[in-house]
């Protein structure tokens, strides 16, 4: 006698594409392979562009994570328009040591909107480097004022020691899901008499 059991087909991973943009030396990358391959890099290498992919759940859910991880912005190279194509998310990293690279993100986030046309995309904040407590020149609460202002999610992390860096994907997929699952509206029907 044999029996058989009814399987549920798992659901498959859904693709997420998420770009961390921030100034140059802000700890993208470190961030990046820490959250990836669970390591520090600890030595300075400035990135062109590099793609990541790790798998996340959420909620129940699977995503495949491509995490772009991009040269770091300035005055002179404040983003690339093909950052705002195919992309489901933002995280806008600056270093909490570091007043221009916090204003820098309020740069790229105009750009972003402005290449998208729209006003409002999914963004994380993050203040890295939060583990050089005698260097800091942003405030927890300055971040979390302009994530307020910009409805976004907003947190603070140290790639060095591992802190925070799962929860700025985790913020950063609840915030994309946040604008992918909107409720459709209740169809309304035209009646001809």
């Amino acid at each position: 006698m044999s029996t058989s059991a009814t399987q549920t087909p798992a659901k498959s991973p859904k693709l997420r594409r998420i770009a961390l943009l921030g100034s140059r030396a802000v700890g993208k990358s470190s961030m990046t392979i820490q959250f990836v391959e669970n390591v520090f890099v600890d030595s300075y290498y400035p990135t062109i562009e590099n793609t990541f992919t790790k798998v996340i759940s959420h909620q129940g859910q699977e995503y495949t994570a491509e995490i772009i991880d991009t040269a770091g912005q300035d005055e002179f190279s404040i983003f690339n328009g093909k950052h705002a194509l195919d992309i489901h998310g933002y995280i806008l990293v600056y270093s909490v040591t570091s007043k221009l690279s916090f204003d820098m993100i309020k740069i790229i986030r105009d750009k972003i909107l402005n290449y998208t046309g729209t006003d409002w995309v999914p963004i994380v904040i993050v203040g890295n480097k939060s583990d050089l407590h005698g260097q800091r020149q942003i405030s927890t609460e300055e971040g979390e004022e302009l994530a307020a202002l910009w409805n976004c999610q907003s947190c603070e992390s140290s790639a060095k020691h591992n802190e925070n860096i799962g929860r700025v994907f985790e913020l950063m997929i609840g915030e994309i899901e946040k604008s992918t699952n909107v409720p459709e509206e209740p169809k309304k029907e035209c009646l001809i008499l």
